[in-house]
This record gives structure tokens, sequence and C-alpha cells, in this order.
């Protein structure tokens, strides 16, 4: 079971993978990807993409940097032109930028090749939404998505990796799911998020603390739209607002109202009455400003409390500012580790690339652990 710990830290870099370099890392990844999948299976291997810490160890074998946030892109990247479907027995879509949003076109092609149901197709094409919905509306942390990718195998079953980032302080975060650990995707659906450092006053209505305030936010929307108006009207008042924010037991960092509301919108959801917080995050123009909203409403009027936790989950940095390593989950990484030299001793590639991978862990693995 994966470890729950603080931080990762993912700084962004510009520009890109030398051509030689991409031409080796598609090559090696596609030999280790087999050996793991001839081994151990399809699922594990989308589990563990879905792990942030081994993702990172896989990147860095390939060759890429050790902490970049274009470990992300480069790997997915390069991982979408290694995997083959009648080799691997996975496909891949979506990508960086507007690649991301190819992800609805080429779902349906590539699980066609895999013969699956439409009912499996329409499942796929629903988690590559739903995770990206969530991670950009549902969870509000200050970092924008701007890569996504989701893989899947002959089976229906899927891992999407997702990354945002944050403009002003220039760090990314990365998000991983996989379909085994998602029984309800706004409730803590996540197989892990890797970023920089918490963000003060980050909104997350997936967490358990939110049920409550979600409960509230369909009651809201299912009630008569005019009463929603009077509410958020109540709460953009200043002298209103100022009063709750007086209570000692709220931090004010959060509490926010959007400038903009569609009310067309809300008109429509509330002729739509969803019959929870999931199927009212999926419909079409729902985003972060109406979440928002709704959220603060339920909090601050009736009294519904949302989590303002920031629920990033993974660290791999090894030193702080004042000289005070910040925890690492070595027994992760050294499982990840053992992991990855055997994928790399059974892959079919040269003896000097061999080599050469088994030394880019090696020393991944110094980084990581310096006073071992």
């Amino acid at each position: 079971m994966l470890q729950k710990l603080a931080s990762i830290d993912l700084p962004l870099h510009t520009g890109y993978a030398p051509a030689y370099l991409v031409h080796r890392m598609i090559r090696l990844s596609h030999a280790m990807s087999k050996v793991i999948i001839d081994e151990y299976g399809q699922i594990e291997f989308l589990r563990r993409l879905s792990d942030p810490l081994w993702f990172q160890a896989f990147g860095c074998v390939l060759g890429f940097d050790w902490h970049s946030s274009g470990v992300t892109t480069v790997v997915a990247g390069v991982l979408k032109q290694a995997l083959k479907p009648d080799v691997h027995g996975i496909s891949m879509a979506g990508g960086k930028g507007k690649k991301s949003t190819s992800a609805k076109v080429d779902i349906p092609l590539l699980a066609e090749n895999f013969g699956l149901s439409s009912a499996k197709i329409d499942s796929l094409l629903y988690a590559s939404r739903m995770a990206a919905k969530v991670d950009s509306a549902a969870v509000q942390d200050g970092y924008s998505l701007y890569h996504h990718v989701i893989l899947f195998d002959e089976r229906g079953s899927w891992a999407v990796v997702q990354q945002g980032m944050n403009a002003a302080s220039r760090m990314a975060r990365r998000y991983h799911w996989l379909s085994s650990d998602v029984q309800n995707f706004v409730c803590e659906p996540h197989a892990g998020i890797i970023s920089d450092r918490k963000s003060a006053g980050a909104l997350d209505m997936t967490a358990a603390l939110s049920q409550e305030n979600q409960k509230v936010c369909i009651d809201l929307v299912k009630g008569d739209t005019n009463n929603l108006k009077s509410s958020v009207y109540r709460l953009t008042a200043k002298d209103t607002l100022d009063r709750w924010l007086g209570n000692e037991t709220i931090d004010a960092s959060g509490y926010e109202m959007p400038r903009r509301l569609d009310w067309d919108l809300l008109k429509r959801l509330y002729d739509v009455q969803p019959k929870n917080y999931e199927e009212l995050l999926s419909i079409p123009g729902v985003g972060g400003a109406t979440v928002r909203a709704l959220s603060l409403i339920a909090e601050l009027i009736y009294g519904a409390r949302a989590s303002w936790s920031d629920p990033v989950k993974y660290s791999f940095a090894h030193g702080g500012k004042d000289g005070v390593p910040y925890p690492v989950a070595r027994k992760i990484y050294d499982e990840s580790i053992r992991y990855l030299y055997g994928a790399i001793e059974g892959a079919e590639i040269e003896r000097e690339e061999r080599t050469a991978a088994m030394k880019k862990l090696t020393k991944f693995s110094e980084r990581m652990f310096p006073f071992q």
C-alpha cells in the first residue's frame, strides 16, 4: 500500500528532450514495459504508472531529469510511441496542451482494436472526462491542467496521469488515477497527487470531510434558483462576508466568491435535478466557479463544512532549506528500484543500453538517499 506523505518538487523546465535521447527512451521503455507486462500483466503495469514515485523513477531510468516537471510530459509522450497494442496489450490517448483533448476522439478508435464493447468505451470516455473535471474544478489548488493521458488495457482497466501548472510559483503538480481505486469520482478518488508544496486555501470537494457540503450543494441546485441568487448576493456583500470571516474557527484564506456566475447554467441544473454530486460535476458547463460558489453558500450560510486542506500526498524531496531532510518513502523507493532493476535486466536491449540504464537508476537512487 502506498504511503501518504507531503510533497514532491517538480520545477517547470522549458525546452525539449533531444531527438537522440527520445529515440533511446522509446526503445528502452518499449523493452522494459514488455518485460513488466509479460511477467506481471497489464493491470500491474497500469498500477505502477499510477504510483507517483515509481513513475518518477521510471522516467529517470529512461534518461530524463530526476526532479523536472518534464518527466511527466516526456515519459507520457515516449510511452505513447513505445506501447504497441499487439505487443503490450495497452493503448494510450491524450497528451500535452491541445492533444489532451484528443482523448475523446482517440479512445473509441483505440478501444475498437481491443474489441471493447460500447459500454466499456463509454466508461473509458467518462473516466477520462471526469478525471480532468475533478482536477480542474472539484480540486481547486492553484494548478491549471495542461496535460492529460489515459492508458487502458484489453479489459478496459485504465490509469490516468495528468499535470497542472502554477504560473506564479513556476511549479507543477501531477495527478494519478487508477480504475480499481475509483469507487466514486468525487470521494477521494486519486491514487496519488504530487507537488512541490501544500497550497494555502485549497478547496478539495473530493475529501471525505466535504461529503456533507456536497449534499447541500445538490439541495441548492435542485431548489429555487432565486433563493440561490439571493444567497450569492448575501455572500458578496462585504459586511456580511466580513462577519462570517470574523469567526475564529474559519480560515479566511480561501473564502472568495467567484466574480461571475452563469445563471443560465444554474437554471439548467434546476431542470436536470442531479441525483448526486458526481452527476452535478459531470454536467457540461459546471466548472470551478460554480463548484466554489455552491460550496461557499453551503458552508457559510448552511454550516456544511468543506475541506480546505490541500490533498497532495507524496514526497521524494530529500532536503529542506534548513538542512533537515523531508520524509522520504524509502521502502516504496527501494521496492521500485528493485522492480526496475529486474525490468532492465530482462529487457531485450544491447549491453551498452542496459549498462547505461543501470547507471541512471543507481544515480537516481544515490540522489534520493545521499546518506544511506
